[in-house]
């Protein structure tokens, strides 16, 4: 069970241990219902979704990613002894900033002018939430945010939660050369759209909106770190400067949440994202989905479907996600409205 471990390590002490990965692990995880027959056809359902995120973030044919892994064990297996060991070379540090941010983020009480000295304390920092407040997914009009103090006035106290998370993560997830461009972009295009739609779905639940956003960008970073870790693996040992994308679709799924446990460890963020993570890797039976589940789920339909990749069909999509017609049709026209957006920006510039 490797999130449960890592969630209880993380909670006594400051070095963690992720236990074995099992070998066969996903993404989306339904859990097992009274009904017979209904969890293997969800689960047939959301393994074809995850196929299909995989085909059009690694941006190769299926058929490549069936391919097989066999060469390329040893590798994993060096990857996972990191991952046990803490030894992961590419695991992006905790930002100076972010423990204070928490602090501030988490107290309703905290005030404009304390979140604007907090931020411009971080010089680094205020260059990134000016850029990511003024892009399409967050910017509320067409009037450039020149500052701290007017985005925080702009946004509102819950609208800069939601720009600090991603502001904090963007530069990790920024293309370190032409190899990964790609796949950082659509990376992080995914994890913007899942971070939204667990935000939004968490409302709904009266939940955590801001924290919701924050772990749902985690499966995005996870992705990254994980590519960049088996590529330094491979360069290292001279086994070649990528690795195939059936071993690093292997690699994604099979260490995706245990690298997520190890990120909200590593940034000592609270208890409560160790136990969103878990109960989206191992959910209890008869559990219905939570925010992150559901997030992820139709945030990865939706991104697909705007990329005109193959996707579920509208019944499938019903059928997996536990929302109402009317909360569901909501968060897609927030979604939809922040990819086009998203879209036509990049095509501007």
């Amino acid at each position: 069970m490797p999130g449960f471990f890592s969630w209880i390590s993380g909670l006594f002490n400051s070095t963690q241990s992720v236990p074995q990965a099992a070998s066969e692990t996903r993404l989306f995880n339904p859990s097992s219902t009274s009904q017979p027959g209904s969890s293997n056809d969800e689960g047939d359902i959301v393994g074809q979704l995850e196929d299909h995120l995989f085909t059009w973030l690694l941006d190769v044919e299926p058929a490549r990613l069936r391919a097989g892994t066999d060469s390329g064990e040893k590798e994993l297996a060096e990857l996972e002894r990191r991952l046990q060991m803490n030894e992961m070379e590419e695991l992006p540090r905790k930002p100076g900033s972010l423990p204070m941010l928490m602090r501030a983020l988490s107290n309703e009480a905290t005030e404009r002018k304390e979140l604007t000295r907090i931020i411009l304390s971080d010089p680094s920092l205020t260059d990134q939430l000016l850029q990511v407040a003024n892009s399409p997914y967050f910017r509320p009009s067409e009037h450039v945010i020149e500052s701290v103090d007017q985005a925080v006035f702009v946004l509102g106290v819950d609208g800069i939660r939601n720009v600090i998370a991603a502001a904090v993560m963007r530069p990790m997830m920024a293309a370190r050369n032409s190899r990964e461009a790609l796949f950082a972009q659509r990376s992080w295009r995914w994890g913007l759209t899942c971070a939204r739609a667990a935000e939004m779905i968490a409302k709904i639940h009266r939940d955590d909106t801001s924290a919701h956003f924050m772990v749902g960008l985690l499966p995005a970073l996870a992705y990254i770190t994980i590519r960049r870790e088996l590529g330094r693996i491979y360069r290292t040992r001279g086994s070649g400067s990528e690795p195939e994308p059936a071993l690093l679709r292997l690699a994604l799924a099979r260490y995706q949440w245990a690298t997520c446990q190890l990120l909200a460890n590593v940034w000592t963020l609270p208890p409560k994202y160790h136990a969103w993570l878990l109960s989206a890797e191992r959910p209890a039976p008869r559990q219905a989905h939570s925010a992150l589940t559901d997030g992820l789920l139709l945030g990865t339909r939706e991104v697909l479907r705007h990329a005109r990749q193959r996707n579920l069909s509208e019944e499938n999509l019903i059928r997996i996600v536990h929302l109402s017609p009317e909360q569901l049709g909501r968060v897609r026209t927030v979604l939809l409205r922040m990819l086009q957006e998203g879209k036509s920006s990049q095509v501007r510039t």
